[in-house]
Protein backbone atom coordinates (compact mmCIF):
# COMPACT_ATOMS: atom_id res chain seq x y z
CA UNK A 1 0.00 0.00 0.00
CA UNK A 2 1.39 3.40 -1.00
CA UNK A 3 2.30 5.79 1.81
CA UNK A 4 0.11 8.90 2.25
CA UNK A 5 1.33 12.08 0.59
CA UNK A 6 2.18 13.75 3.90
CA UNK A 7 4.38 10.78 4.90
CA UNK A 8 6.24 10.95 1.57
CA UNK A 9 6.82 14.68 2.07
CA UNK A 10 7.92 14.07 5.66
CA UNK A 11 10.48 11.51 4.44
CA UNK A 12 11.75 13.84 1.72
CA UNK A 13 12.20 16.78 4.10
CA UNK A 14 13.69 14.54 6.81
CA UNK A 15 16.30 13.22 4.38
CA UNK A 16 17.14 16.76 3.26
CA UNK A 17 17.56 17.87 6.87
CA UNK A 18 19.74 14.89 7.80
CA UNK A 19 21.91 15.32 4.70
CA UNK A 20 22.48 18.99 5.56
CA UNK A 21 20.50 20.55 2.74
CA UNK A 22 18.70 22.41 5.51
CA UNK A 23 21.33 22.98 8.24
CA UNK A 24 20.67 23.47 11.93
CA UNK A 25 18.81 26.72 12.68
CA UNK A 26 17.74 27.38 9.09
CA UNK A 27 14.16 28.35 8.41
CA UNK A 28 12.31 26.12 5.97
CA UNK A 29 10.20 27.62 3.19
CA UNK A 30 6.68 28.48 4.29
CA UNK A 31 3.79 26.05 4.05
CA UNK A 32 2.39 27.62 0.91
CA UNK A 33 5.80 27.66 -0.76
CA UNK A 34 6.30 23.97 0.05
CA UNK A 35 2.78 23.18 -1.15
CA UNK A 36 3.51 24.86 -4.49
CA UNK A 37 6.93 23.20 -4.77
CA UNK A 38 5.61 19.66 -4.22
CA UNK A 39 2.15 20.09 -5.72
CA UNK A 40 0.38 19.36 -2.43
CA UNK A 41 -2.25 21.03 -0.28
CA UNK A 42 -1.28 23.28 2.61
CA UNK A 43 -2.98 20.82 5.00
CA UNK A 44 -0.79 17.97 3.70
CA UNK A 45 2.33 20.09 4.20
CA UNK A 46 1.17 21.02 7.70
CA UNK A 47 0.79 17.34 8.63
CA UNK A 48 4.32 16.59 7.39
CA UNK A 49 5.80 19.52 9.34
CA UNK A 50 3.96 18.42 12.49
CA UNK A 51 5.53 14.95 12.17
CA UNK A 52 8.99 16.45 11.76
CA UNK A 53 8.37 18.60 14.82
CA UNK A 54 7.19 15.61 16.87
CA UNK A 55 10.40 13.73 16.04
CA UNK A 56 12.67 16.65 16.86
CA UNK A 57 13.79 17.58 13.33
CA UNK A 58 12.00 20.94 13.40
CA UNK A 59 10.89 23.58 15.86
CA UNK A 60 7.61 25.23 14.85
CA UNK A 61 7.31 28.86 15.92
CA UNK A 62 3.96 30.57 15.61
CA UNK A 63 4.00 33.37 13.03
CA UNK A 64 7.73 32.75 12.45
CA UNK A 65 7.87 29.45 10.58
CA UNK A 66 9.65 26.11 10.87
CA UNK A 67 13.30 25.98 11.95
CA UNK A 68 15.67 23.01 11.78
CA UNK A 69 16.48 21.65 15.24
CA UNK A 70 18.37 18.55 14.08
CA UNK A 71 22.13 18.64 14.58
CA UNK A 72 24.07 16.06 12.51
CA UNK A 73 27.03 16.24 14.90
CA UNK A 74 26.14 17.98 18.13
CA UNK A 75 28.90 19.49 20.23
CA UNK A 76 27.01 19.36 23.53
CA UNK A 77 25.03 22.57 22.83
CA UNK A 78 24.22 24.87 25.72
CA UNK A 79 20.53 24.07 25.33
CA UNK A 80 21.20 20.73 27.07
CA UNK A 81 19.89 21.01 30.60
CA UNK A 82 20.24 18.59 33.53
CA UNK A 83 17.37 16.38 34.61
CA UNK A 84 16.56 18.75 37.46
CA UNK A 85 14.86 20.89 34.80
CA UNK A 86 12.06 18.27 34.78
CA UNK A 87 12.59 16.39 31.50
CA UNK A 88 8.91 15.39 31.34
CA UNK A 89 8.09 18.69 29.67
CA UNK A 90 10.30 17.59 26.77
CA UNK A 91 8.53 14.23 26.34
CA UNK A 92 4.88 15.17 25.65
CA UNK A 93 4.46 12.09 23.48
CA UNK A 94 4.54 9.65 26.34
CA UNK A 95 1.55 8.44 28.35
CA UNK A 96 1.86 7.80 32.04
CA UNK A 97 2.27 4.15 32.96
CA UNK A 98 -0.66 4.60 35.32
CA UNK A 99 -2.86 5.43 32.31
CA UNK A 100 -2.20 2.15 30.51
CA UNK A 101 -4.85 -0.55 30.73
CA UNK A 102 -4.14 -4.25 30.78
CA UNK A 103 -5.22 -6.60 28.03
CA UNK A 104 -8.97 -7.46 28.18
CA UNK A 105 -9.31 -10.59 30.31
CA UNK A 106 -12.29 -12.04 28.36
CA UNK A 107 -10.18 -12.13 25.18
CA UNK A 108 -7.29 -13.72 27.06
CA UNK A 109 -9.58 -16.36 28.55
CA UNK A 110 -11.22 -17.15 25.21
CA UNK A 111 -7.85 -17.39 23.47
CA UNK A 112 -6.42 -19.58 26.24
CA UNK A 113 -9.31 -22.04 25.88
CA UNK A 114 -8.78 -22.16 22.12
CA UNK A 115 -5.05 -22.81 22.52
CA UNK A 116 -5.69 -25.63 24.99
CA UNK A 117 -8.22 -27.18 22.65
CA UNK A 118 -6.26 -26.85 19.41
CA UNK A 119 -2.71 -27.51 20.62
CA UNK A 120 -3.47 -30.31 23.07
CA UNK A 121 -0.42 -32.40 23.96
CA UNK A 122 1.84 -30.17 21.87
CA UNK A 123 1.85 -27.89 24.93
CA UNK A 124 3.80 -30.56 26.81
CA UNK A 125 6.65 -30.74 24.31
CA UNK A 126 9.94 -29.01 24.98
CA UNK A 127 10.30 -25.68 23.21
CA UNK A 128 13.35 -24.95 21.02
CA UNK A 129 15.92 -22.79 22.78
CA UNK A 130 14.99 -19.54 21.01
CA UNK A 131 11.24 -20.18 21.29
CA UNK A 132 8.64 -21.99 19.18
CA UNK A 133 8.83 -21.24 15.44
CA UNK A 134 5.17 -20.06 15.13
CA UNK A 135 5.68 -17.31 17.72
CA UNK A 136 8.99 -16.17 16.25
CA UNK A 137 7.33 -16.02 12.82
CA UNK A 138 4.38 -14.05 14.22
CA UNK A 139 6.79 -11.63 15.93
CA UNK A 140 8.84 -11.26 12.75
CA UNK A 141 5.74 -10.22 10.82
CA UNK A 142 4.45 -7.99 13.59
CA UNK A 143 7.75 -6.12 13.93
CA UNK A 144 7.85 -5.56 10.16
CA UNK A 145 4.33 -4.10 10.25
CA UNK A 146 4.61 -2.01 13.38
CA UNK A 147 8.29 -1.04 13.67
CA UNK A 148 9.74 -1.43 10.21
CA UNK A 149 12.13 -4.06 11.56
CA UNK A 150 13.08 -6.60 8.91
CA UNK A 151 14.25 -9.69 10.79
CA UNK A 152 13.83 -13.39 10.15
CA UNK A 153 12.39 -15.70 12.84
CA UNK A 154 15.91 -17.10 13.29
CA UNK A 155 17.03 -13.72 14.66
CA UNK A 156 14.40 -13.66 17.43
CA UNK A 157 15.06 -15.04 20.91
CA UNK A 158 12.33 -15.49 23.57
CA UNK A 159 12.97 -15.32 27.30
CA UNK A 160 11.11 -15.06 30.62
CA UNK A 161 11.10 -11.28 30.91
CA UNK A 162 13.58 -8.47 30.41
CA UNK A 163 15.76 -9.35 33.39
CA UNK A 164 16.42 -12.84 32.02
CA UNK A 165 17.36 -11.37 28.65
CA UNK A 166 19.74 -8.89 30.30
CA UNK A 167 21.62 -11.84 31.79
CA UNK A 168 21.58 -13.66 28.47
CA UNK A 169 23.09 -10.59 26.83
CA UNK A 170 26.04 -10.75 29.23
CA UNK A 171 26.67 -14.41 28.35
CA UNK A 172 26.33 -13.53 24.66
CA UNK A 173 28.40 -10.32 24.53
CA UNK A 174 30.88 -11.22 27.26
CA UNK A 175 32.76 -9.38 29.98
CA UNK A 176 35.74 -8.38 27.87
CA UNK A 177 34.37 -4.88 27.18
CA UNK A 178 33.15 -2.06 29.41
CA UNK A 179 29.39 -1.56 29.26
CA UNK A 180 27.55 1.77 29.61
CA UNK A 181 24.03 2.56 30.79
CA UNK A 182 22.00 5.74 31.12
CA UNK A 183 22.10 7.65 34.40
CA UNK A 184 19.49 7.52 35.82
CA UNK A 185 18.43 4.14 34.46
CA UNK A 186 15.92 1.40 35.22
CA UNK A 187 17.34 -0.13 38.40
CA UNK A 188 16.96 -3.74 37.22
CA UNK A 189 19.37 -3.08 34.36
CA UNK A 190 22.10 -1.97 36.74
CA UNK A 191 21.30 -4.73 39.26
CA UNK A 192 21.48 -7.55 36.72
CA UNK A 193 24.69 -6.31 35.16
CA UNK A 194 26.30 -5.67 38.54
CA UNK A 195 25.55 -9.20 39.76
CA UNK A 196 27.13 -10.55 36.56
CA UNK A 197 30.33 -8.55 37.26
CA UNK A 198 29.94 -6.27 34.26
CA UNK A 199 32.23 -3.22 34.33
CA UNK A 200 29.77 -0.34 34.09
CA UNK A 201 30.03 3.31 33.11
CA UNK A 202 27.15 5.68 33.82
CA UNK A 203 26.35 8.22 31.08
CA UNK A 204 24.30 11.21 32.32
CA UNK A 205 20.99 11.94 30.64
CA UNK A 206 20.05 15.42 29.49
CA UNK A 207 16.61 16.52 28.45
CA UNK A 208 16.81 14.92 25.00
CA UNK A 209 19.12 11.95 25.58
CA UNK A 210 22.59 11.00 26.74
CA UNK A 211 25.10 13.82 27.04
CA UNK A 212 27.08 14.14 23.81
CA UNK A 213 30.29 14.76 25.73
CA UNK A 214 29.78 11.65 27.87
CA UNK A 215 29.07 9.52 24.82
CA UNK A 216 32.19 10.79 23.04
CA UNK A 217 34.43 10.15 26.03
CA UNK A 218 33.14 6.79 27.22
CA UNK A 219 35.49 3.82 27.07
CA UNK A 220 32.50 1.47 26.78
CA UNK A 221 32.00 -0.69 23.71
CA UNK A 222 28.50 -1.85 24.66
CA UNK A 223 25.73 0.69 25.37
CA UNK A 224 22.32 -0.20 26.84
CA UNK A 225 19.74 2.56 26.45
CA UNK A 226 16.00 3.24 26.18
CA UNK A 227 15.63 5.86 23.44
CA UNK A 228 11.83 5.86 23.42
CA UNK A 229 11.25 6.24 27.13
CA UNK A 230 14.01 6.07 29.70
CA UNK A 231 12.76 5.15 33.14
CA UNK A 232 12.52 6.84 35.67
CA UNK A 233 13.33 10.13 33.88
CA UNK A 234 10.75 9.78 31.06
CA UNK A 235 13.34 11.23 28.67
CA UNK A 236 12.77 10.57 24.97
CA UNK A 237 15.82 10.82 22.73
CA UNK A 238 15.53 13.50 20.06
CA UNK A 239 16.25 12.88 16.40
CA UNK A 240 19.70 14.42 16.86
CA UNK A 241 20.53 12.14 19.77
CA UNK A 242 19.24 9.07 17.95
CA UNK A 243 21.47 9.89 14.98
CA UNK A 244 24.38 10.27 17.40
CA UNK A 245 23.63 6.86 18.93
CA UNK A 246 23.72 5.28 15.47
CA UNK A 247 27.06 6.95 14.70
CA UNK A 248 28.41 5.64 18.00
CA UNK A 249 27.18 2.11 17.25
CA UNK A 250 28.73 2.20 13.78
CA UNK A 251 32.24 2.40 15.22
CA UNK A 252 34.29 -0.82 15.18
CA UNK A 253 33.44 -3.29 17.95
CA UNK A 254 30.61 -1.12 19.28
CA UNK A 255 27.24 -2.70 20.10
CA UNK A 256 24.08 -0.89 21.12
CA UNK A 257 21.23 -2.55 23.05
CA UNK A 258 17.93 -0.80 22.28
CA UNK A 259 15.43 -1.39 25.10
CA UNK A 260 12.13 -0.30 23.55
CA UNK A 261 9.83 -0.82 26.53
CA UNK A 262 6.31 0.70 26.18
CA UNK A 263 7.05 2.11 22.72
CA UNK A 264 3.85 0.54 21.34
CA UNK A 265 1.84 3.19 23.19
CA UNK A 266 3.57 6.14 21.57
CA UNK A 267 1.04 8.87 20.79
CA UNK A 268 2.92 10.07 17.74
CA UNK A 269 1.00 9.72 14.50
CA UNK A 270 4.09 8.13 13.00
CA UNK A 271 6.25 6.43 15.68
CA UNK A 272 9.97 7.09 15.36
CA UNK A 273 11.73 4.17 13.68
CA UNK A 274 13.75 2.01 16.06
CA UNK A 275 17.52 2.29 16.02
CA UNK A 276 17.66 -1.35 14.93
CA UNK A 277 16.09 -0.52 11.57
CA UNK A 278 18.33 2.54 11.10
CA UNK A 279 21.64 0.83 11.71
CA UNK A 280 23.57 -0.01 8.54
CA UNK A 281 26.29 -2.06 10.21
CA UNK A 282 24.07 -4.48 12.15
CA UNK A 283 25.38 -3.39 15.55
CA UNK A 284 22.01 -2.85 17.30
CA UNK A 285 20.19 -5.47 19.37
CA UNK A 286 16.47 -4.79 19.83
CA UNK A 287 14.74 -5.78 23.08
CA UNK A 288 11.11 -5.55 24.25
CA UNK A 289 8.56 -7.35 26.44
CA UNK A 290 4.83 -7.93 26.77
CA UNK A 291 4.74 -6.65 30.37
CA UNK A 292 2.88 -3.43 29.50
CA UNK A 293 1.11 -4.41 26.31
CA UNK A 294 -0.55 -7.47 27.89
CA UNK A 295 0.27 -7.91 31.59
CA UNK A 296 3.27 -7.78 33.97
CA UNK A 297 2.21 -11.27 35.07
CA UNK A 298 3.10 -12.56 31.60
CA UNK A 299 6.86 -12.85 31.96
CA UNK A 300 7.75 -12.92 28.28
CA UNK A 301 10.36 -10.79 26.55
CA UNK A 302 12.13 -11.04 23.23
CA UNK A 303 15.21 -9.70 21.52
CA UNK A 304 16.13 -9.37 17.89
CA UNK A 305 19.75 -10.09 17.08
CA UNK A 306 21.39 -8.66 13.94
CA UNK A 307 22.21 -11.35 11.43
CA UNK A 308 25.90 -10.44 11.66
CA UNK A 309 25.94 -11.27 15.39
CA UNK A 310 23.79 -14.40 15.22
CA UNK A 311 26.69 -16.91 14.92
CA UNK A 312 28.27 -15.35 18.01
CA UNK A 313 25.01 -15.69 19.94
CA UNK A 314 24.55 -19.33 18.93
CA UNK A 315 28.11 -20.16 19.93
CA UNK A 316 28.03 -18.44 23.32
CA UNK A 317 24.40 -18.72 24.44
CA UNK A 318 22.57 -20.89 21.92
CA UNK A 319 22.66 -23.90 24.23
CA UNK A 320 20.24 -22.38 26.76
CA UNK A 321 16.74 -23.87 26.98
CA UNK A 322 13.81 -21.53 26.41
CA UNK A 323 12.48 -20.25 29.76
CA UNK A 324 8.96 -19.42 28.51
CA UNK A 325 6.31 -22.17 28.91
CA UNK A 326 4.97 -23.51 25.61
CA UNK A 327 1.40 -22.61 26.59
CA UNK A 328 2.28 -18.91 26.93
CA UNK A 329 4.15 -18.98 23.64
CA UNK A 330 1.18 -20.47 21.78
CA UNK A 331 -1.12 -17.99 23.53
CA UNK A 332 0.97 -15.05 22.30
CA UNK A 333 1.12 -16.54 18.81
CA UNK A 334 -2.67 -16.68 18.66
CA UNK A 335 -3.10 -13.15 20.04
CA UNK A 336 -0.74 -11.72 17.41
CA UNK A 337 -1.97 -13.79 14.46
CA UNK A 338 -5.64 -13.12 15.26
CA UNK A 339 -5.08 -9.35 15.35
CA UNK A 340 -6.32 -9.07 18.94
CA UNK A 341 -2.93 -7.84 20.15
CA UNK A 342 -2.72 -4.95 17.68
CA UNK A 343 -6.40 -4.06 18.13
CA UNK A 344 -5.74 -3.70 21.86
CA UNK A 345 -2.78 -1.40 21.22
CA UNK A 346 -4.80 0.78 18.84
CA UNK A 347 -7.67 0.97 21.34
CA UNK A 348 -5.39 2.12 24.17
CA UNK A 349 -3.69 4.67 21.94
CA UNK A 350 -7.10 6.11 20.94
CA UNK A 351 -8.10 6.40 24.62
CA UNK A 352 -4.84 8.08 25.55
CA UNK A 353 -5.14 10.56 22.67
CA UNK A 354 -8.73 11.34 23.67
CA UNK A 355 -7.64 11.90 27.27
CA UNK A 356 -5.03 14.38 26.03
CA UNK A 357 -7.51 16.07 23.77
CA UNK A 358 -5.74 14.80 20.64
Amino acid sequence: MAAPAYVKLYETLRDQIVSGDYPYGQRLPGKRALADQFGLSVITVSHALDLLSEEGYLTLRERSGSFVSFRPADEAPSSFLPLSEDPREFAPDQPSSADLEGFPFPILARTARRVLSEQGEALLRKSPGQGIPPLRLALSRYLARSQGIQASPAQIVLGAGAEYLYGLLVDFLGLESVWAIESPSYEKIEQVYATRNVRLEYLPLRRDGISSEALRNTSARILHLSPYRSYPSDVTASASRRAEYIRWADQPEHILIEDNYESEFSLRRKPMPPLFSQSKKENVIYLNTFSRTISPALRVGYMVIPERLLPRFLQRAGFYSCTVPAFEQYLLTELIDSGDFERHIRRIRRKLRAAQGG
